[in-house]
């Protein structure tokens, strides 16, 4: 139930000082998740937060740390919020900076990438927040420049997403060194099953604020497939760009092609910039900024760039690569038609994918319109698409499991991009 249209940040009862700050941040009313999460947070409550991405998540869990951190004594971090990659932890950072300032809430980084030695600087100004990555924590807690036994609040944001790049044995030292008694907030877009078990583990009666179904994407993101081949598909994508004059993400399956990729669009007079896990943290924060300013018009990336990723206006996203994982689908084309806004998200099929498309179809319960202009297969070559989910099986003959992430592919084909 949307009760974002009954409530406003003055009715929540949030201090003058925070009022102030999110009226700066021109941020005028609480969105659904905001609305419905934030109060249970203030009262203390463990809560768990499902919501599409782009409706105001980070701010739902932001808001309640500073309004309770406002009121404990200074001197030790009483926080932690934990993301599954830097440019996350990064927005994350961001937010706490703008609607903190009037209450002297502050926050310092722990990610990967980053200079340890200007990290331990940042936690001797004794900050209230730690915003972390997973294994950069555990580097500081194995060095003794983290003590977590004072954190009695804990944020897990895109938890799920932190459980499949493989940080499961991670998040669990990190709980054993949290005290038993905290209070955990919990918040992505979806709700798979493994992350239904670490949840029953970690969260004593919690909350539950499911503002839309898990996995439910934005109504303005309007969806289309392109079939196509693996040598195909770089004609296609300039093809693409050359028609329309929008800020376009495009993702790869691997930082390899995300390489590739890039130079080819460079050569061909597109600003572009590239974002993936072996770019240096530098060069990840240029790429990021250089796109939200509009000096890059293209942004080609890997699934890193899914979560974590708060830029206004992006206008379309292109699935060079179907994603291995069908949610990460979903957060994918999550980037575009935020707030509210409109959005395209175009995919690009070919002949070895049809367990991807059709592990997204059933999570997404429909089958993703085609485009026009874009020739459907033949009856027995191409999965999905136009048929209702579940109708077609593999080239394997076994449906595509939920993060599953072997490729099945041929070998690469040459052309004006690369193929595969």
């Amino acid at each position: 139930m949307d009760t974002s249209a009954h409530v406003t940040f003055h009715t929540l009862g949030l201090s003058e000082s925070l009022l102030r700050d999110l009226a700066k941040a021109g941020l005028s009313s609480p969105t659904p998740i905001q609305a419905e999460a934030i109060p249970p947070a203030l009262a203390g409550r463990d809560v768990i937060g499902c919501a599409q991405t782009g409706t105001g998540k980070t701010a739902a869990f932001v808001i309640p740390l500073i309004e309770r951190l406002a009121s404990l004594p200074k001197g030790e971090p009483k926080a932690l919020i934990l993301a599954p990659t830097r440019e996350l932890a990064l927005q994350i950072l961001t937010t706490i900076d703008k609607l903190g300032a009037g209450s002297g809430i502050t926050a310092t980084l722990l990610v990967g990438g980053a200079d340890m030695v200007a990290q331990v600087r940042g936690l001797r100004q004794q900050p209230d927040i730690l915003v972390a990555t997973p294994g950069r924590l555990l580097d500081h807690m194995w060095n003794g420049t983290v003590n977590l036994l004072p954190i009695t609040m804990l944020v897990l944001d895109e938890a799920d997403r932190m459980l499949d790049m493989g940080f499961a044995p991670q998040i669990n030292q990190i709980f054993d060194a949290l005290p038993e008694e905290r209070q955990t907030l919990l918040f992505s877009a979806t709700l798979p099953a493994d992350l239904t078990r670490l949840v029953q583990a970690s969260v004593k009666e919690p909350v539950r604020v499911m503002v839309t179904p898990s996995a439910t994407t934005a109504d303005g993101v309007t969806q289309a497939l392109h079939y196509t081949t693996h040598h195909a598909k770089g004609d296609l994508l300039l093809s693409l760009l050359r028609e329309e004059r929008e800020t376009v993400l495009v993702f790869t399956r691997t930082k390899h092609r995300a390489d590739q990729v890039g130079r080819v669009l460079g050569r061909a007079g597109h600003r572009v910039a590239i974002l993936h896990g072996d770019r240096s943290l530098p060069q990840r924060r240029a790429a990021l900024e250089g796109f939200k300013r509009g000096t890059f018009r293209v942004l080609v990336a890997t699934d890193i760039a899914a979560r974590g990723i708060d830029v206004a206006n992006i206008g379309h996203v292109i699935n060079y690569d179907l994603p291995m994982c069908p949610e990460d689908y979903v957060h994918r084309i999550g980037r575009t038609a935020r707030m509210k806004t409109t959005g395209r998200a175009t995919s690009f099929v070919t002949p070895e994918d049809p367990q991807q498309l059709r592990a997204i179809e059933q999570l997404l319960g429909q089958a993703v319109p085609v485009a026009p202009g874009s020739d459907r297969p033949a009856a027995g070559q191409q999965g999905g698409g136009g048929r209702a989910p579940g109708h077609q099986r593999g080239s394997q003959g076994r449906p595509f499991r939920s993060r599953d992430r072997r490729h099945a592919g041929p070998a690469p084909l040459q052309g004006s991009l690369p193929a595969n």
